[in-house]
């Protein structure tokens, strides 16, 4: 089992036992605000989904992200749509546990995800959009060496208005 370790945060592969966790994350409005999946399901279909799961590869691999100091799991981080000949990967990811936001966490998540895909995986640049409401966020990414690359002029709708979302990459000799 690949076992990834930043500061703060060990990242490991999912396990049909995490379900209930992303269930009641994914069914918290707090925790969804800013993602694009704001769809909510029962408890039987996240187990289901969760059992069913395919395994991590090179085009998609996700993360759990736990605590170092207790191994307590708080979130997700997801590179996906990796391609191999233009070296570059999206990635996702979002701190489910809301009394471990502002703590570092996911911004030691994202570093040490990026870590491994420019060591491991080979990319070049990794990319993710992010809601530019969404300032704590960007605040994190920047951190990691993430620079807006472009906007999407109002692509995200919420809570009865339209928001510009930022296409953000950090390359490899970027990664702070």
């Amino acid at each position: 089992m690949i076992v990834l370790t930043g500061d703060l945060v060990r990242l490991r592969p999912v396990e049909p036992e995490d379900a209930d966790a992303f269930h009641r994350w994914h069914n918290d409005e707090e925790v969804m605000r800013w993602l694009q999946s704001y769809y909510h399901s029962s408890l039987a279909s996240d187990r289901k989904r969760f059992a069913d799961r395919q395994e991590n590869s090179y085009e998609k691999v996700t993360f759990c992200i736990e605590t170092l100091k207790d191994g307590k799991l708080i979130g997700v981080v997801v590179l996906r749509d990796a391609d191999p000949v233009n070296a570059r990967a999206e990635v996702d990811i979002y701190i489910g546990e809301k009394d471990h936001w502002g703590g570092g966490y996911g911004t030691d998540a994202l570093r040490t995800v990026c870590r491994y895909g420019f060591d491991t995986m080979r990319l070049h640049s990794i990319e993710l959009g992010v809601v530019e409401a969404n300032e704590r966020a960007i605040k994190s990414y920047k951190k990691v060496g993430f620079q807006v690359d472009g906007r999407f002029r109002q692509s995200f709708f919420r809570d009865g208005e339209w928001h510009d979302a930022l296409l953000m990459c950090v390359l490899k000799d970027e990664l702070t």
